[in-house]
């Protein structure tokens, strides 16, 4: 579909970790496409969130946060955040209202933009937690660095900023045709939306130490009717840890954890898939999956 006066256009979501980027992608695609925890590297591929409008058609893409790397895991996930800002025809840099400088983190990442030299919206998320001066002074350090098309103050959690932020992006689109179906809202397959699902309650349940040690393997997903003509999914995922030790934690007393876990991304799937879900899930020990090329290369940009 290409119209005179349709704009179509990918934006890519970058800063650095637990800045509220998979939170924000979530409220403005009005869909969970994206993890979302109280934990540092909760995304960890790019993933696409698609907004259709009536005269537009906006693919976000919300990569990993920039972090200081560890494991060729880490390596990846900023490979990927990176690798997405060339590619965009608008970028989302989000910064924390608490900064009180441009930190190592986010000067990189200032670093990247500048040299791709791509239209840039600055929205500086958690205003709730700052007061107007400070706010003030952030945004005129901002603003000698680069010319930003729009600097746009949030609350990631509050909707109300959703139509600003969806306007001043549609603003500096180019027209173009409409990339994806209008009825879709991600490009990513149920499987790999359960496997988000399944983690996101790992995280915002698990101990500090075990959650960004997991990976999640949904290894079947299929329909089946019940003998009331009830339309089921059977989901059966395993998820990988790297100590035995960890295997006890997500596990848990009598398995109750496990439950918690399962639990909570069940009701998750039911509602964003709209179908009844039977889920069961395991726990096995994968010590070395952060270095193992196979498992990290499915999380580099496609």
């Amino acid at each position: 579909m290409v119209v005179n006066d349709f704009k179509s256009g990918f934006v890519t979501l970058i800063g650095r970790t637990n800045v509220g980027k998979s939170t924000l992608l979530n409220v403005l695609v009005g869909e969970k496409v994206a993890a979302m925890a109280n934990k540092v590297q909760t995304t960890r591929t790019a993933i696409k969130g698609i907004v259709n409008r009536d005269k537009s058609q906006i693919i976000f893409i919300d990569t990993p946060g920039i972090h200081k790397p560890k494991t060729k895991l880490n390596e990846t996930m900023i490979e990927t955040s990176f690798s997405s800002i060339a590619d965009s025809d608008v970028i989302l840099f989000l910064i924390e209202a608490t900064s009180t400088e441009i930190g190592k983190g986010d000067s990189l990442i200032l670093q990247k933009i500048k040299e791709a030299n791509r239209k840039t919206i600055l929205i500086i998320n958690k205003i709730d937690l700052v007061k107007k001066e400070t706010l003030l002074d952030l945004i005129a350090i901002y603003a000698k660095e680069y010319h930003f098309e729009a600097v746009i103050p949030i609350s990631a959690i509050q909707p109300k900023y959703k139509e600003i932020i969806l306007e001043e992006i549609e603003k500096n689109l180019k027209p173009g045709p409409a990339y994806y179906d209008r009825e879709e809202y991600t490009d990513q397959t149920l499987r790999q939306l359960a496997e988000e699902i399944i983690r996101e309650k790992a995280l915002k349940l698990l101990q500090e130490e075990v959650p960004h040690g997991i990976y999640v393997e949904v290894e079947k997903m299929s329909d089946r009717k019940n003998k009331q003509g009830l339309t089921i999914c059977d989901v059966e995922a395993i998820i990988y840890c790297l100590r035995e030790s960890h295997k006890g934690i997500i596990i848990g007393k009598k398995g109750e954890m496990l439950k918690r876990i399962g639990k909570m991304a069940r009701v998750d799937m039911e509602q964003n898939f709209g179908i009844k879900i039977n889920l069961k899930t395991w726990v096995k020990v994968k010590e070395d999956w952060q270095s193992n090329d196979a498992i990290v290369n499915k999380f580099k940009l496609k």
